[in-house]
């Protein structure tokens, strides 16, 4: 087995994902829909999965459709969700399409595998592991969560409808980044999107795809609490309060993110305000230029520039 070892509930915070939900259509994924699957995305995260996990084991499975490893455990995963009846939801997340998840729970690669019992994360494995593995690794989950008091099952949901067809031709402009991605190597991934970005500097997308892996990078190895209590304690330093933007972010605190840089601006001169406004863009770009707040913090950035 090349996976970490199965650990206590707790081990991740999730608390930056729980907002409210959205009735939105959940992207495609891999080809391994059953009656115990669902796609869920950073809209969803709270209603189909942290809050069903009050009711229901959850296995949350990060993968990515460059990794044709993480698809093929989906597959298994699926196929033993179907076994157990009802005892599992498994619940798919594309790491691409959504880098905040993967962001606040940490993964340094896909495939990465955890359970939710209460909302609370259990982390399982990452990386690839055969069907024995992993069927031990649900077995020790459904143990943990009985001695818990969770017993209930999933409602097994309709599979009579077709899978909608959605164009999945990858972009080959992002082929190396994306893969770099797929396996955590976020320098390699920033690397790569920058050199497209410096190429053609009206690629927004190569943008907003740079801006999301930096957050990822910027953020992997800090710690949010200690990042806040950095902030408060330094009003005054900027990279602390950079870091604290980043984690506002990640936990849906857009407009309080926008708030922490405007106000940083106001409070700068020269380099250091000239810092904090590239960060703030690349947050911008990172939320997404048809978000009305991201509109509403560009006017009065440029009020404070200006």
């Amino acid at each position: 087995m090349t996976s970490s070892p199965f650990s206590r509930p707790g081990a991740i915070d999730l608390s930056g994902l729980r907002r409210p939900a959205a009735s939105v259509t959940s992207p495609a994924g891999p080809a391994n829909a059953g009656a115990y699957v669902i796609d869920i995305n950073e809209q969803t995260f709270q209603r189909d999965a942290l809050e069903a996990s009050m009711d229901h084991v959850v296995v949350v499975s990060l993968w990515s459709p460059r990794a044709p490893a993480s698809r093929t455990l989906n597959d298994t995963l699926s196929q033993i969700a179907a076994e157990l009846a009802g005892q599992v939801l498994l619940a798919l997340i594309d790491v691409d399409a959504n880098p905040q998840i993967a962001a606040a729970i940490g993964a340094q690669g896909v495939p990465f595998v955890l359970g939710l019992l209460r909302g609370q994360p259990v982390p399982l494995f990452q990386g690839t592991v055969d069907e024995a593995d992993a069927r031990g690794y649900l077995d020790e989950l459904l143990k943990v969560a009985a001695a818990n008091g969770i017993t209930g099952r999933v409602a097994p949901r309709s599979t009579a409808e077709p899978p909608v067809e959605t164009d999945t031709t990858d972009d080959p402009r992002f082929a190396a980044a994306d893969e770099a991605l797929a396996t955590g190597d976020l320098d390699t991934a920033v690397a790569t999107y920058q050199r497209l970005v410096d190429a053609d500097p009206a690629d927004t997308e190569a943008a907003e795809r740079l801006a999301g892996v930096k957050l990822m990078r910027r953020t992997r190895d800090a710690d949010s609490a200690r990042a806040r209590a950095d902030a408060s304690e330094r009003p005054g330093d900027v990279a602390a309060q950079l870091l604290a933007a980043d984690f506002d972010l990640l936990e849906d605190r857009i407009d309080e993110a926008f708030e922490r840089l405007l106000a940083a601006v106001a409070q700068t001169t020269g380099e250091e305000r000239d810092e904090v406004r590239r960060h703030l863009l690349e947050l911008f770009a990172v939320v997404g230029a048809d978000d009305e707040r991201v509109a509403t913090a560009r006017r009065r950035l440029a009020s404070a520039l200006f």
